[in-house]
């Protein structure tokens, strides 16, 4: 599934290479030369995984990174540090400094693709198209199809993304603010009962294979994706 992705690289020709196999991946790519530049791209359209180098001028990757995991509205965002440095202690810095992962230059477009898949698994598995199978009920990213039980089951474009966030993170329970950031995006501005219009939609959608149960109001909270009994 594409991913918009950041770079901060201050190499021109490193940012250029690295920005043309995502996008030839089918990513979408944000760039950044410094951390100063980031920060405001970060501000404005919150990314899905952030490429981060070690040397920027400026404030320095691993400054950078401990900034993104100080924020809450960042603390999650997947970071992939890119560096020269291969010694054992750097590496060691760089995760402690949040970094999911840490890829030593130089790399091939293929592992490097290749990492951001895994970390997306970890952290964000609603980017992947990896399918989802709860209690019976089917979601398949790639083919766009969802079926309970064996029996297709049609939703809408925002009910799908809906169905495959609660998929991939079943059993937690959500704010409707925090479905809005990661369905609808934290830079769009629509009211939190437009949550529960898609709820009731998606609810309305599961009926027939009765799998609606599986959406759980949780009182004073929000939402629970969850096959176990209330």
């Amino acid at each position: 599934m594409p991913a918009n992705i950041l770079v901060v690289e201050d190499e021109p020709a490193i940012q250029e290479l690295i920005a043309a196999n995502l996008h030839h991946a089918g990513h979408h790519v944000l760039r950044a030369n410094d951390a100063e530049e980031a920060i405001h791209l970060v501000r404005e359209t919150l990314p899905d995984v952030v490429l981060l180098d070690w040397m920027l001028p400026g404030m320095a990757g691993l400054q950078f990174a401990r900034r993104l995991r100080s924020d809450e509205r960042t603390r999650d965002l997947p970071i992939i540090m890119l560096t020269a440095r291969s010694e054992e202690h750097d590496k060691i810095a760089g995760l402690e400094a949040g970094a999911d992962d840490y890829l030593t230059k130089p790399f091939s477009p293929r592992e490097l693709l290749a990492r951001i898949k895994a970390v997306l698994r970890r952290r964000a598995p609603q980017m992947t198209e990896d399918a989802v199978e709860i209690g019976g009920l089917r979601l398949d990213p790639a083919t766009h199809r969802v079926t309970g039980d064996g029996r297709g089951i049609e939703l809408g474009p925002t009910e799908f993304r809906l169905l495959h966030f609660f998929m991939t993170h079943a059993e937690r329970v959500h704010t409707r603010t925090q479905l809005l950031d990661q369905v609808w995006g934290d830079h769009v501005f629509v009211e939190e009962r437009t949550v529960d219009v898609h709820i009731r939609r998606l609810r309305s959608a599961l009926e027939v294979s009765g799998h609606d149960r599986l959406i759980q109001t949780v009182r004073g909270s929000g939402y629970r994706f969850s096959a176990q009994t209330e």
